[in-house]
């Protein structure tokens, strides 16, 4: 890949690019120079019975365009980088611009989300404003892996229940999307032993949550469960420290049924939300917290007399 970003790459570009613009040059003051032999005549071409192709030179005004499009071409390459490592007597660069427009945005919703950081979690979800600007930034930055409807998926927490792996309280919301997750559970197939051991424990698992289960099993592998004790805890319960999910309700981040748990304990499950702190400001992730917050502790909107929430939540 380097090949193609070293400056020999930038000088041949620039080549051609100077040498068409030359080209071009010459060939429309070649072709304003040459007169028709026999001005007037047509060339003896006809279409459609009567239409005639004249031998007659192209209007000036159509040669003075082509002429203007080629002193643009060159003012262009002045003004804006486009040879080489010729950044253009501007000195425009697209990071540039995007980080002034950037800057004018952050300056346009600074009011509205300076209003919102002066409240807490709870009160921004009572509020029609900030859950409008959550929603949106909900869509355009978690949508894709948590939905549009924030229930989730296989591997995706869903984030409009009650059940949370590293909590629900507004701090632990906040964290997770701020500093973001990695869960793993090892393989713990070698730990729990043979291939009957294996079953059992999924019997007993499953058994924690009152799933159909094998009931004799499921007591054989109780002993086996020891092994995942240290993470979900000795009654499976689970633990949000770790991450580790609570066994004993039927929330199922990879689904339920024994071929789900079998699969889970065999092989053990990796996942990772991606911190946003360098995506979103930390108010936005204010107001992202409360709309996630807000998804399963339902609070009564209130209607505020500021309803112009649009350019506040398209970043």
């Amino acid at each position: 890949m380097s090949d193609f970003l070293s400056d020999g790459w930038g000088l041949f570009i620039s080549a051609v690019t100077l040498a068409g613009i030359l080209g071009c040059g010459l060939l429309l003051w070649s072709l304003g120079r040459k007169q028709p032999a026999t001005p007037g005549q047509t060339t003896g071409h006809v279409w459609d019975g009567d239409l005639q192709e004249y031998n007659n030179p192209m209007p000036r005004w159509w040669m003075w365009l082509f002429y203007i499009t080629i002193v643009f071409s060159i003012g262009y390459l002045v003004l804006y980088p486009g040879l080489g490592r010729y950044q253009g007597a501007w000195n425009w660069s697209q990071v540039s611009q995007y980080e002034r427009e950037v800057e004018a945005y952050k300056a346009q919703i600074k009011p509205l989300y300076d209003s919102f950081a002066a409240q807490d979690v709870p009160q921004l979800a009572g509020d029609v404003r900030a859950m409008g600007v959550g929603e949106r930034l909900f869509l355009n930055n978690c949508a894709q892996c948590h939905g549009s409807d924030a229930r989730g998926a296989k591997g995706f927490p869903n984030l409009a229940d009650a059940d949370w792996l590293y909590g629900g309280t507004p701090d632990a919301i906040k964290t997770s999307i701020t500093q973001g997750r990695h869960g793993v559970m090892p393989p713990m197939a070698a730990a729990v032993g043979t291939e009957e051991d294996l079953q059992n424990l999924v019997q007993y698992v499953l058994s924690l949550s009152g799933s159909a289960s094998d009931p004799l099993k499921a007591n054989l592998g109780k002993a086996k469960f020891a092994t995942c004790a240290a993470c979900h805890g000795a009654d499976g319960k689970g633990n949000v420290a770790l991450g580790a999910p609570n066994l004993t309700d039927k929330v199922w981040l990879y689904g339920g049924g024994a071929a789900n748990v079998l699969e889970t304990i065999r092989k053990g499950r990796s996942n990772q939300m991606p911190a946003q702190a360098e995506k979103l400001a930390p108010e936005q992730i204010h107001v992202l917290s409360a709309y996630v917050w807000s998804l399963s502790n339902k609070a009564k909107p209130v209607a505020t007399s500021q309803a112009d929430t649009t350019a506040a939540a398209t970043r």
